[in-house]
């Protein structure tokens, strides 16, 4: 008997160990990771700064409630404000929590301001988290399907497309939510400048605007957090994944006249914020900075960009590359949905979306050796498939 649910399909592989872009299976085979934990491990996998500081708080203090100051905490929150915008913070345990967050703190704001019920402009493609409220808000049908009655209060909307924003936007609207960069709708990259003008018509409609950085934040883009990439800061924004390079943690991050909405009993998460994932969340920001990882990603993510741009020379199926840093995708136009289970045969993890899609977002420190390594299995696969 399976004791799970079945609510994944793994593929038959048993990870034991990983360290830096690696990892091994219960055999002793190595495998160069591709996938992060889907963009979760940016300093790559046991990174000895953020495992010493894990070390070190669990000897001390694995947990206490909110009730009570956590100073890992306030530390983290600075750092994050000091290193985005003037904010203040709210921890979880997760994206989704994070994002349902969000979400409330938007209502309750919104309700403070005589607008209850206002609705959120969301994205087609956008992803946003498996709660229903996140689900509500997400822009991909087959993620509601069968959790009806979905929860009210959203509205989708054309990703990329500023005249079709300003088109939906009338006096029930409260906040715009959007990620810099879509990643489960396909490493989606707006037009540059788009973010700029959603930034505008908020400011004009006197709109919040909310960024989902979960998977495009801490230094995945070649920017700590996506939205640098056009200076364009936020009301609201989001974290979590690599937050702490693989420990669970999430954040809400919200300029301090919006964070006032929330008061003392009106949102609460038993264990976020709590010592264990905040001392990982305070090695791993530490040292993202003292590394400069953000800048890092950048100059691998070009370099990634042009193997695979060689790549599309010799594989008629490779139809466009495109990301910032990092969190790179590549469109086929076949279906390629066998390369994560093939990859495996060759020592390397891969992930692919809507069956024809690459998502690479390895850990940030991969180096160039690693990336031909793994640009070179991709063509080997493809090339064993005729593509």
């Amino acid at each position: 008997m399976n004791y799970l649910m079945e609510t994944y399909s793994p593929l038959p592989l048993h990870l034991v160990k990983g360290k830096g872009c690696h990892v091994w299976d219960e055999g002793g085979k190595a495998y160069l990771d591709m996938v992060a934990g889907i963009a979760v491990c940016n300093l790559g996998h046991a990174h000895p700064v953020v495992a010493a500081a894990l070390q070190q708080q669990a000897a001390q203090l694995f947990h206490c409630s909110n009730l009570y100051h956590i100073p890992q905490q306030e530390t983290l929150a600075r750092m994050l404000s000091e290193n985005s915008f003037e904010a203040k913070a709210f921890f979880c345990n997760s994206g989704a929590e994070a994002n349902e967050a969000a979400i409330k703190l938007v209502r309750r704001f919104s309700s403070n301001k005589n607008k209850s019920g206002a609705k959120i402009l969301t994205f087609d493609g956008s992803f946003h988290g498996r709660t229903l409220a996140t689900v509500a808000a997400t822009g991909q049908d087959k993620f509601r399907k069968g959790f009806d009655p979905i929860p009210a209060g959203f509205k989708k909307v054309a990703y990329g497309d500023i005249d079709a924003l300003e088109e939906a936007i009338d006096e029930t609207v409260g906040a715009v939510m959007i990620e810099p960069i879509q990643g489960e709708g396909g490493i989606r990259v707006p037009p540059q400048g788009y973010l700029q003008k959603v930034r505008a018509l908020c400011d004009l409609h006197d709109l919040l605007l909310v960024f989902d950085e979960v998977q495009t934040g801490m230094g995945r883009t070649g920017k700590l957090f996506g939205y640098m990439h056009e200076e364009c800061v936020p009301d609201i924004m989001t974290l979590a994944k690599a937050l702490a390079n693989g420990f669970p943690a999430g954040a809400v991050l919200a300029r301090p006249a919006v964070a006032e909405a929330f008061a003392p009993g009106s949102h609460a998460s038993t264990f976020g914020g709590n010592p264990l994932a905040m001392a990982c969340g305070v090695a791993t920001l530490e040292t993202m900075i003292r590394e400069d990882i953000s800048e890092k990603a950048h100059q691998q993510g070009l370099y990634l960009q042009s193997k695979l741009k060689e790549l599309k020379q010799s594989h008629s199926c490779i139809k466009e590359i495109r990301g910032q840093g990092l969190m790179v995708g590549v469109e086929c136009e076949a279906d390629i949905s066998f390369l994560p289970r093939a990859g495996l045969e060759k020592g390397i993890l891969l992930n692919v979306i809507k069956d024809h899609i690459i998502r690479l977002v390895p850990p940030l420190i991969i180096t160039r050796e690693e990336i031909d390594q793994a640009t070179g299995i991709i063509s080997e696969l493809l090339q064993e498939k005729g593509l």
